[in-house]
C-alpha cells in the first residue's frame, strides 16, 4: 500500500513552512485534485529568503516506514530540483535527512530512494557526523524547494510508498 491522493481530505494533512520564518516572502501550499497532490507556490529571493516547503506526519503508510528499505515517489516536475525531507527523532529539530531530485516535466516517473541515499542537513549545511536514517524514528516527511531560483513552481505527486 502507499499514500495516494484519491481523497481530497489528504490536503488537510499537509502544512507549509516557508522562508517567512526568517523574513523571506516565498509562498507555498499543498492541494489535492483529481488524484494528484500538488506542492506549488512561488519562491522569492527577497529579504534573504529562497525556500518553500510542505510537511506531514507519515501515518497512513502501510507497510510502515519502520519496515521499509526506502521510499518510492511517483512524480512529475517542472524542470526544478526538489528535496524529499525526512524529520527524525535521531536528529535535532532544525535538522532533517534529504535527497534531491529533478523529476521529468514530460511524463510521470517513479523514483526510488534507499535510506542510504539520504544525507543529514541542518539549515542546508551537511552534517558529517549524523547517524544513518533509522526508518522507525521518522516522524515527518515533506518536500522543499531551495534551488536559488525565484519564480513559480509545481511538483505533482501521484504516490508516495514505503518499499520493503
Amino acid at each position: 500500500m502507499a499514500l495516494t491522493f484519491d481523497s481530497p481530505s489528504e490536503q488537510q494533512r499537509w502544512y507549509s513552512v516557508d522562508d517567512g520564518v526568517m523574513g523571506g516572502v516565498s509562498k507555498s501550499g499543498f492541494c489535492v485534485t483529481d488524484g494528484v497532490g500538488r506542492f506549488q507556490g512561488e519562491v522569492s529571493l527577497e529579504n534573504g529568503g529562497g525556500f518553500a516547503s510542505v510537511r506531514r506526519e507519515p501515518n497512513g503508510f502501510e507497510p510502515t516506514l519502520a519496515d521499509a528499505q526506502g521510499i518510492e515517489l511517483t512524480v512529475r516536475g517542472d524542470g526544478r530540483t526538489y528535496q524529499l525531507r525526512l524529520k527524525s527523532t535521531s536528529l535535532g529539530n532544525a535538522s532533517a535527512y534529504r535527497v534531491k531530485f529533478t523529476p521529468s516535466q514530460d511524463a510521470w516517473e517513479t523514483l526510488y530512494f534507499s535510506w542510504d541515499a539520504f544525507e543529514a542537513v541542518r539549515r542546508g549545511t551537511l552534517l558529517s557526523d549524523a547517524p544513518a536514517v533509522t526508518p522507525s524514528e521518522i516522524h515527518q516527511l515533506g518536500f522543499l524547494i531551495a534551488d536559488r531560483t525565484a519564480g513559480p513552481f509545481c511538483l505533482r505527486l501521484k504516490r508516495i510508498a514505503a518499499v520493503r
